[in-house]
Parts: structure tokens; C-alpha cells; sequence
């Protein structure tokens, strides 16, 4: 799903990025712990989380989008590293349960965590 659509979807707006990116799965956490634990590549993280390690974390798998949820606003230190960094941010007044909810009605795959 392209970024654009996302961004209706959420009635969010981008910080920096492109639109024309595109996304195929989702998950939602505050924690990072969780993140680095269950995410791979090619996912959107959905957070609530507006500091220098949800970037830091999305660096380390590769993440290219992050969509702060609940009207969370990320400092400009943030974004400007998330902008050195080459990825995509949006913000909406959503909740991350809503969030989530849209994007996955939508076609968006949830990450499947193994319990092995």
C-alpha cells in the first residue's frame, strides 16, 4: 500500500519521506524490546514512542516507515535523524489500536509471531 493511502486511511500527515513509498506489513508496539524481538524488514512501526531510539531501532532492521500514533508529535532531533537516515514519518490522532485497525481492514498483514 502506498504511503499516500496510508496517510488517508489514518487521515494522517507526512513529516518527511515520500508518498509514492509503499508498505506491506504493520506492528504496533511502544516497546522496542518487542520490535527488535518480532519485526523484519519491509513493516511499518506504529508507536507512541517520539524519541531518538524508536529511530535508532527502525535503523537496525531496516525499517523505512514509522507512524507515530496518538497525536505524538516527535522532537526535531528526531526527524532530522530519521531524515539522515532515509525513512518515512507520519503522524496521526489516532489510536494505535485504531491505527492498526484501519491499515489491517485495509489489506495491511499483520507480522505473524512464532511461538517456537
Amino acid at each position: 500500500m502506498k504511503i499516500s493511502k496510508v496517510i488517508e486511511l489514518i487521515n494522517g500527515e507526512i513529516l518527511i519521506g515520500s508518498i509514492d513509498d509503499s508498505i506491506n506489513f504493520a506492528f504496533s508496539s511502544d516497546l522496542m524490546s518487542d520490535v527488535l524481538a518480532f519485526v523484519n524488514e519491509d513493516t511499518a512501526l506504529l508507536t507512541g514512542l517520539v524519541n531518538n531510539q524508536v529511530i535508532r531501532t527502525a535503523e537496525m532492521l531496516d525499517l523505512r516507515t514509522i507512524i507515530f500514533v496518538r497525536g505524538k508529535v516527535p522532537p526535531q532531533e528526531v526527524v532530522n535523524l530519521a531524515k539522515e537516515r532515509g525513512m518515512t514519518l507520519l503522524i496521526t490522532n489516532f489510536t494505535m489500536f485504531e491505527s492498526s485497525g484501519v491499515l489491517f481492514k485495509n489489506g495491511i498483514e499483520a507480522l505473524r509471531i512464532s511461538n517456537e
